[in-house]
């Protein structure tokens, strides 16, 4: 690889030589993931949104296609979702063809009649999700305003009968609107959501599901998710979300903590998909097998995100994640670990492990354990240290920081020393994360890639998504410890090139 394409991801998707950023019209169709995204076909930064597309069969190799659903003259494609038509409620469908069908936002230009609004319209597809028609009658749904955007469309079946719901948002209001449908084309506003919890910025790209708790699928709950850009919780962008109940009407949350604008003091209260810095408009897969409840995000922020030096790509994809419901404290709290295909991913060579030890005050290279796409499981007890933990991406003192306050409760990513970071003034941040202690210990999961860190704490209780861009010859890992020692228990290192 060129220097300039050192920082390409192993395990994450981007695209080969374009700009990538939120997913959308994620479903699992005929054997194949499918991930289209906010795609500028003609640059590296934002501009000319249109959809890209690229598939999967297990989550882990993707194939870039040609551009989904292009911009044109009087409309850009912004966020939205797809769902596969089975019973031709559209008439979109053929005899022998059931249609999927792309619920988008046009963001309406000048040469349009509509310039200046946002307004949610149709595409569809009869050939699996690959060449997509621009339905005539656009737009389907329109609230002449200029901040309705990200619909997320799915089927609700109940005893009362089965229709769409779409979920979407007027972004500037902090509001997300439900909407019903039994055709995709006429569509009647049902309830509203919001402002609540984190209101610092612009709400976007919501999603609704249900999940079992604690795995009991007598026990639903459904879980809406809202992204807001800035206000996240370490600063940019970021994704929260509400745990209540849907009636096919109305949302009604039983996790807000402050209803109104937000208490900026009260950021750390809120229940967030992912602390880190570059974790956003995550959505999740419809239709994937066995229930499973998958999501991926757009891995960067946008306070920086047109500048990464990345090239002739801008922006990966998160790992897909797969997640669940626990109750905890009389609240739910969303558990999140990545995809089980993940643990195939074929190694590069031998794992590194280390049993139990001390880890003496001062930073302590780890021989054989160097590698620049790994995953870390370790496990620590605190012992009369102020913070403790892992180096990664390292070179000599230098490395990206992911360690354990155990009297602050909380975890840090520091990232002022991971390689590139003066590309822009906010990058190079320490961002941190409440955690509790379990059974005496904290257990941490962190995938390593070319340009990013991935750590899942706790089971995946907690998660920081952050990138970096560190040399390439920056591979050391090391444990360290300061102001006192601690306790590895257990350390294995599975190495992926």
């Amino acid at each position: 690889a060129t220097t300039a394409d050192a920082f390409r991801p192993a395990l994450h998707y981007a695209p080969r030589n374009t700009w990538l950023n939120d997913p959308n019209g994620l479903i699992f169709h005929e054997g194949a993931y499918h991930l289209y995204y906010q795609n500028n076909p003609l640059d590296t930064v934002w501009g000319n949104m249109s959809w890209g597309h690229a598939t999967s069969t297990d989550l882990l190799t993707w194939t870039e296609h040609a551009v989904a659903i292009a911009c044109d003259a009087e409309e850009d494609i912004f966020s939205g979702s797809i769902v596969y038509d089975r019973h031709n409620t559209s008439g979109f469908g053929t005899d022998s063809a059931a249609p999927l069908v792309a619920v988008y936002t046009s963001a309406y230009k000048m040469a349009s009649a509509y310039h200046g609004i946002q307004a949610q319209s149709l595409a569809y597809s009869l050939d699996g999700g690959y060449t997509w028609t621009k339905h005539p009658g656009n737009p389907v749904l329109n609230r002449a305003s200029a901040d309705f955007r990200d619909p997320k469309v799915f089927r609700y079946e109940s005893d009362a009968g089965s229709y769409w719901v779409m979920v979407a948002v007027e972004a500037s209001d902090f509001e997300v609107v439900f909407y019903k449908s039994h055709d995709l084309k006429d569509w009647e506003l049902l309830s509203s959501f919001g402002p609540a919890n984190a209101t610092g910025g612009v709400w976007e790209c919501p999603d609704l599901f249900p999940l079992p708790v604690d795995g009991d699928p007598d026990n639903l709950k459904w879980v809406l998710t809202v992204n807001l850009n800035p206000g996240g919780p370490n600063g940019g962008s970021a994704g929260q979300y509400f745990v209540g109940d849907f009636d096919g009407t109305t949302f009604t949350s039983a996790t807000t903590v402050t209803s109104g604008l937000q208490d900026p003091d009260r950021l750390s209260e809120y229940q967030w998909l992912d602390w880190g810095r570059d974790y956003y408009a995550a959505v999740s897969f419809s239709d994937v097998p066995d229930g499973r409840r998958l999501m991926i995000g757009w891995m960067n922020n946008w306070q920086y995100a047109n500048e990464i030096p990345t090239s002739p790509w801008r922006s990966p994809m998160s790992l897909v994640r797969e997640v669940s419901l626990r109750s905890r404290d009389g609240s739910w709290r969303l558990v999140q670990q990545v995809a089980q295909e993940f643990t195939s991913v074929p190694a590069g060579k031998p794992p590194f492990t280390a049993g139990a030890g001390e880890i003496p005050e001062g930073t302590h290279l780890l021989d054989g354990a160097a590698g620049s796409v790994q995953r870390i499981e370790a496990t620590f007890t605190p012992g009369t240290a102020e913070e403790f933990g892992l180096i990664v991406r390292g070179n000599g003192t230098q490395g990206t920081r992911i360690g354990i306050r155990p009297t602050e409760r909380i975890i840090v990513v520091d990232r002022r020393e991971s390689g590139q970071t003066d590309f822009h003034e906010a990058f190079a941040s320490i961002d941190t994360a409440p955690i509790e202690l379990a059974a005496n210990s904290y257990a941490l999961t962190i995938y390593v890639d070319q340009c990013s860190v991935e750590v899942f704490a706790q089971g995946g209780q907690v998660t920081l998504a952050e990138l970096i861009f560190p040399s390439p010859t920056s591979t050391d890992v090391s444990l360290y410890a300061a102001g006192g020692t601690a306790t590895i228990n257990n350390l294995r290192i599975t190495q992926y090139a």
